[in-house]
């Protein structure tokens, strides 16, 4: 799958890996970047490399909850001349889903996707419609230019797996982009896996070994994030509050993925602190006094894992 996303994608390697962990633990995934680092292209790829459906959708400030769940229509029976209510799904009823621009739509419309990412499923008018497995959102997000956007609620943040930050290509990276995309070549893409080769790929995900002493070590490491616990001055002095569980179970989970995609039976530590940025860096709230004082969330993380030892 990597092989065939560099067809496309030129560089951006760790962004297309921490997506694929994604895949893989049964999660979701948030994209941040300034316009034309290819997000949106970036998750078509992929998508035209699964076998699976996908459903792309640009969010705006007039985009209300059904609009991506469904609604239901009135329909007749020709036979009976009985009328009766149909819900017709939405957009949000496809294996991978792309939510671009999600901090452009109200909340109301943000938190129509709560129960989609946490249950796989949506409720309409009382009734339970599930979603297709496996089942994979994608959001992206503009850092820049937020006159007239929505941040994303601390609860709906929580609910993504990983928060992926793009950054800007390299010197050679950028000349081969614009090799590459200016003239008339357009690279065929092959379809590489199928809905059940994911599922069976998130079973063995599960099935990889962590000890308990790395267990251990992930507990700690989330219990560093929060002010009243953290041994560190550094959370303490910067941090208003941290992660949750939640977060623990993401750092087991893509730490196995990471596992599997490095072709290793057991997780290692490395697995474990490659993936802390993009895992707690959406779970750790700064204070006024660190915001200020141009204090991010990657400086706090790296400080932790300074910090706390396995």
């Amino acid at each position: 799958m990597r092989q065939e996303i560099a067809k496309v994608i030129v560089g951006q390697q760790e962004a297309v890996t921490e997506i694929l962990i994604t895949l893989l633990a049964g999660g979701h995934c948030l994209l941040e970047g300034v316009p034309g680092l290819a997000k949106t292209l970036m998750v078509s790829t992929l998508a035209k490399t699964l076998d699976m459906s996908f459903k792309r959708v640009q969010f705006t400030p007039d985009l209300m909850p059904g609009d991506i769940v469904g609604t239901e229509i009135l329909e007749e029976d020709h036979e009976t001349g009985r009328k009766f209510f149909k819900f017709n799904k939405g957009p949000l009823f496809a294996h991978v889903v792309l939510a671009d621009e999600i901090n452009r739509t109200p909340p109301k419309t943000q938190a129509a996707l709560l129960e989609a990412m946490q249950e796989g499923k949506v409720t309409y008018a009382g009734t339970d419609y599930a979603l297709p497995r496996p089942f994979l959102i994608i959001a992206t997000q503009n850092p820049i230019e937020q006159a007239g956007t929505y941040p994303l609620p601390e609860a709906q943040l929580d609910r993504f797996l990983l928060y992926v930050k793009l950054d800007y290509p390299s010197e050679q990276e950028e000349l081969d982009v614009l090799k590459n995309t200016t003239g008339t070549a357009r690279p065929t893409l092959q379809t590489i896996l199928t809905d059940q080769d994911i599922l069976d790929l998130q079973t063995l995900t599960r099935q990889v070994h962590i000890s308990d002493e790395l267990i251990a070590y992930i507990n700690r490491l989330v219990r560093a994030t929060r002010p009243l616990e953290s041994p560190s001055d550094f959370v303490r002095q910067w941090c208003d509050w941290g992660a949750g569980p939640r977060a623990g179970q993401a750092l087991v989970l893509c730490a196995k993925a990471n596992a599997v995609l490095n072709a290793r039976f057991s997780v290692v530590p490395d697995d474990i602190h490659a993936l802390a940025y993009p895992i707690l860096r959406h779970r750790i709230a700064l204070n006024f006094k660190a915001e200020a004082e141009g204090i991010t969330p990657d400086r706090v993380i790296g400080e932790l894992l300074k910090a706390v030892k396995v």
